[in-house]
């Protein structure tokens, strides 16, 4: 008796030790989907498109669309939250066929993923409380990578099946779209997202993911993304990874893979100096450090376009170098004589003024 009485609860403590907290299930999502816009009133920058669009929204009215603009500036996280408050959750995946035509690009996936779908008769299930629109929705991402076969196929399926699918065509270059589709469609360009507006939902990210923030982290992921807010905030992701709450802008420079502007910096300065050789020593420590010379140039572009020194044609002609020195690099030849051949031209347009 006295052993038994004296006996641990083993099972106890044992399932004690074990708990393990379990991750929730957001914070093992990408930043990019864990703040996606969940409606059109939360994408950043896209004022004109968003206040076109819900109108329609307002009416079920839809009609098909066509989406363009540089990456990352809201194209599909604009017509997912179009069709959530469309759907709802409950109708969502099953009215929505969402394609990467980068990836299905040919006239066979018109031919059987679209045209299936879009033949299928739609119901709504009594447990659907909310008014929905009697159609489905077809989204094709990239679609400037579909063949022309594709588009055309495309065509006859938008004409045939527009009673009870609507499409969405989005792509980057609007130009790589054959004419019978865009003129079936309503277009709206997507701009490149504003410096303020980036910083504001770079500012929120890190408010929600409890960041220090500041003007200069926002500064640097900025200059990083070129415009690219999803480039942004996966960088803002990558860096406070690595970096976790020591994050600053210097650790976004280098995650990057940009060169330090104090470098630039540098550079133009012995580019300006009138002096071969204090130029072939930058030259030369630069590609000591280890830095790209195709990312050094394409840094020089801006900070030739801000230099006041020179005039808009000896810029012109600077910018003609460059472009001509990255494309050798593409093309293999060497970094430090490109790089050397273009900060030579920067040192003849300023002697010559």
């Amino acid at each position: 008796m006295a052993s038994s009485f004296f006996k641990p609860k083993i099972s106890g403590a044992t399932s004690k030790s074990k708990k393990v907290e379990e991750p929730q299930k957001n914070d093992l999502m990408p930043w990019v989907e864990k703040y996606r816009p969940k409606s059109v009133d939360e994408v950043a920058y896209q004022d004109e498109v968003v206040s076109a669009l819900r109108r329609s929204i307002e009416t079920q009215n839809l009609p098909h669309l066509l989406f363009y603009g540089p990456p990352g500036t809201g194209k599909t996280s604009t017509i997912l939250a179009i069709a959530r408050q469309l759907y709802g959750p409950e109708l969502y995946k099953s009215r929505i066929l969402e394609l990467n035509a980068s990836d299905e690009r040919g006239i066979q996936v018109v031919r059987t993923k679209v045209k299936s779908f879009s033949q299928v008769a739609i119901s709504v299930p009594s447990s659907v409380t909310q008014k929905v629109p009697p159609y489905k929705l077809v989204i094709l991402d990239e679609a400037d990578s579909m063949t022309a076969d594709a588009q055309t196929a495309l065509r006859r399926t938008m004409e045939t099946y527009s009673k009870t699918t609507r499409f969405c065509i989005i792509c980057n270059y609007v130009s790589r779209i054959i004419d019978p589709l865009t003129s079936r469609c309503a277009k709206f360009r997507f701009r490149p997202v504003s410096e303020d507006s980036m910083k504001n939902r770079l500012a929120y990210v890190c408010g929600k993911e409890e960041i220090p923030y500041d003007d200069s982290l926002g500064s640097a992921l900025v200059l990083a993304a070129e415009g690219d807010l999803r480039k942004a905030i996966m960088l803002l992701q990558s860096a406070y990874n690595l970096c976790g709450k020591s994050l600053n802008a210097e650790s976004v420079v280098e995650i990057a893979g940009r060169v330090p502007s104090a470098v630039i910096t540098q550079l133009m300065k012995a580019s300006t100096s009138n002096s071969f050789d204090q130029l072939q020593k930058a030259v030369s420590d630069c590609m000591a450090s280890g830095y790209p010379a195709n990312q050094i140039i394409s840094q020089m572009f801006d900070a030739v376009l801000d230099y006041g020194g020179l005039n808009n044609v000896q810029k012109a002609n600077i910018s003609e170098q460059l472009a001509q020195s990255e494309k050798s690099l593409q093309d293999g030849a060497d970094e430090a004589l490109q790089l050397l051949a273009s900060l030579s031209t920067i040192m003849r347009e300023n002697s010559s003024k």
